[in-house]
């Protein structure tokens, strides 16, 4: 019987529909030994042995690790595939999914709770009410601000209603999203120079890539207003963190809201971690109670579909391995 790894944190050892989906398929689950170690490559190569399929968190298949495996499919839960190495992966006949659909309104609600965060200093007076500090400090109205989304994508787009709500007005940098899309979400579309340097809030909701990483770095950062915000709910490697602390310890940035980073977990050596303007979340965007049945469900039901020799329809990120491709 073919073996599937289930590696996310939140379903070690539990049932639910993702278990019944893969077992009702034939498939074997398991679960990861030695701990949940496995970001580190060694633990992970050693838990992959005897294993056919991946249901798979954020660990780093690269290409050392998908060349000692075994392994016919990984079906990530979640839209980000960056820790992925998909051309390794496609030179080992492995299909790569991802559960399109499924988190948007759980990212945008963390967006919104970044953006609240910050705007109104929540962890700081929080700090201040348990230390008996009384300051209430007046800080700057949300409404009528400026929210520049740097990304138009599935999350972007579940974001905007939300911030319309909220009395914002939205602007995007997206050279994929069609003009007539962006008339019909009520959102003017700019250059990244443009929305750098009139957005009140910039939120981040591209994919990392070679054109992305380091997006927003110190120069990036010198276009945005004074007093603006940073938020970041994608992947810590479009925004140069050193640059970053840099802005935040200067004042030019009123504050930034953090859910993901370049190294995670966040390293305590940090120089984010010594700034009061910050709010910082542990890549937590995606995930809410509705958000981890609808992924973790569909990426076995992926893994299920290719076991069974259908094709995942909209979830494969190598599709070049159609043609031909068998279990």
């Amino acid at each position: 019987m073919p073996r599937v790894l289930v590696t996310p944190a939140m379903l070690h050892e539990k049932g639910g529909p993702f278990r019944d989906i893969l077992e009702a398929a034939g498939l074997e689950v398991v679960f990861p030994t030695g701990g949940l170690a496995l970001m580190d490559p060694v633990t992970l190569q050693s838990n992959l042995e005897g294993i056919d399929a991946v249901l798979a968190g954020m660990e780093p298949f690269n290409r050392d690790v998908l060349s000692t495996t075994k392994l016919r499919a990984i079906a990530r839960m979640g839209v980000g595939y960056d820790a992925i190495d998909v051309p390794a992966a496609t030179d080992c006949g492995v299909p790569v999914t991802i559960t399109p659909g499924t988190n948007e309104p759980s990212v945008a609600e963390q967006t919104l709770a970044l953006i609240f965060g910050v705007m109104r200093g929540l962890p700081e007076r929080a700090r201040e009410v348990r230390s008996g500090h009384w300051l209430r400090q007046t800080l700057p109205r949300l409404e009528g601000k400026t929210l520049g989304l740097v990304g138009l994508g599935r999350i972007g787009k579940a974001l905007v209603p939300k911030a319309h709500g909220l009395g914002l007005k939205v602007i995007a940098y997206d050279p994929f999203v069609a003009p007539e899309l962006a008339v019909e979400l009520g959102v003017r579309l700019c250059s990244l120079d443009e929305l750098l340097e009139e957005a009140d809030i910039v939120s981040l909701h591209c994919p990392l890539n070679a054109e992305t990483r380091n997006l927003i770095d110190a120069d990036a950062m010198a276009k945005m207003k004074v007093g603006s915000v940073l938020i970041n709910a994608a992947r810590g490697g479009i925004v140069d963190e050193g640059a970053l602390a840099d802005a935040l310890r200067r004042g030019h940035l009123m504050g930034a809201g953090l859910d993901v980073f370049e190294t995670e977990p966040l390293p305590l050596e940090s120089p984010l971690l010594g700034l009061d303007n910050i709010v910082l979340t542990p890549h937590m965007g995606g995930l809410d109670h509705e958000s981890q049945v609808a992924m973790s469900s569909l990426a076995a039901e992926c893994i299920a579909k290719l076991y069974q020799g259908q094709w995942p329809e909209g979830c494969v990120v190598n599709d070049e391995l159609r043609e031909g491709w068998k279990w």
